[in-house]
């Protein structure tokens, strides 16, 4: 196989990974946040 083609490969694995990644986190957060403000300051956890 062509060097480039696998470097391209390994980069779009590499990309779609840090997508996942990046996707799976902000769902903790976003979620961790509105916890936060349900217990702080009383609000609908749907705003």
């Amino acid at each position: 196989m062509n060097i480039f083609m696998i470097i391209f490969f390994l980069f779009e694995a590499v990309i779609g990974v840090a997508s996942s990644l990046y996707i799976l986190v902000s769902l903790f957060v976003v979620l961790g946040y509105k916890i936060v403000r349900k217990c702080k300051y009383g609000c609908s956890l749907y705003d």
